[in-house]
């Protein structure tokens, strides 16, 4: 199954007189996935049990927030970089740039090239299909099924492949 895409019309806010244009968005199905979620599709790929993975990934969690908050970055190999930045008020001289001034912490993430997305096939199964959200369900609806793939450089395969239920 691929992502799902809806049609939107916005201005863009950053350009005063803009006229409206359609933009795609991305549509998350379903609720997101936990630690419990993952551990259970884990365990289908491991010779490892659920309860081994959950306690896995918690005490990674737990050691990367300790490394995190030591003001290192953590480099996950083949997935991506996660470090620290603020945001705070400016101060005119430099004794004024106290720590009081940090308003906010951001948890930042930077892939790696191995899972940045992929618009086009590098190798089997690593393109993503993007599908119109709107096209799919009037299909559903018409009891065609069928491939509601986007076009006109959405992204989709036009490789059909709609047998799942998307939210289900």
């Amino acid at each position: 199954m691929g992502v799902f895409f809806k049609k939107e019309e916005y201005a863009d806010p950053t350009k005063k007189d803009a006229a409206k244009m359609i933009y795609p968005r991305l549509v998350t199905l379903g609720q997101s996935v936990d630690l419990d979620v993952l551990a259970y599709r884990m365990k289908n790929v491991s010779s490892l049990s659920k309860g081994d993975i959950q306690s896995v990934l918690t005490n990674f969690v737990e050691t990367m927030r300790e490394c995190l908050y030591a003001g290192q970055s953590v480099n996950i190999k083949d997935f991506g970089v996660f470090s620290l930045s603020c945001e705070g008020e400016g101060s005119a001289t430099r004794k004024e740039c106290t720590v009081e001034k940090i308003k906010r912490v951001n948890i930042n993430f930077r892939p790696s090239t191995s899972v940045k997305v992929n618009l086009v096939t590098t190798r089997a199964g690593e393109k993503i299909e993007f599908i119109d959200l709107q096209a799919y369900l009037e299909a559903q609806q018409a009891g065609g099924g069928g491939n509601s793939s986007g076009s006109g450089g959405s992204g989709g395969s036009g490789e059909g492949g709609l047998e799942e239920d998307p939210l289900g």
